[in-house]
């Protein structure tokens, strides 16, 4: 679970372009905004909320509907 909640957090930063990529005639380097990666994971995070939460509530729509079959 842990490891699944690291990934989601990752995968947030790197959408969000929290890193970039740094390439000079001598080294490679992986640079990390710690600002754009924690606004990114929160917005992110809010995003899933808000979906989470839309689909609960139209779960709770479906509930009230009949959906038997008359013959």
């Amino acid at each position: 679970m842990i490891k699944f909640i690291l990934s989601v957090i990752i995968i947030l930063a790197l959408i969000g372009g929290a890193v970039q990529f740094v390439a000079t005639s001598e080294s490679w380097a992986l640079v990390v905004n710690k600002e754009t990666a924690l606004s990114s994971v929160q917005n992110g995070i809010m995003a899933i909320y808000e979906f989470i939460k839309e689909l609960i509530a139209d779960a709770d729509q479906i509930k009230g509907v009949d959906l038997s079959v008359e013959k």
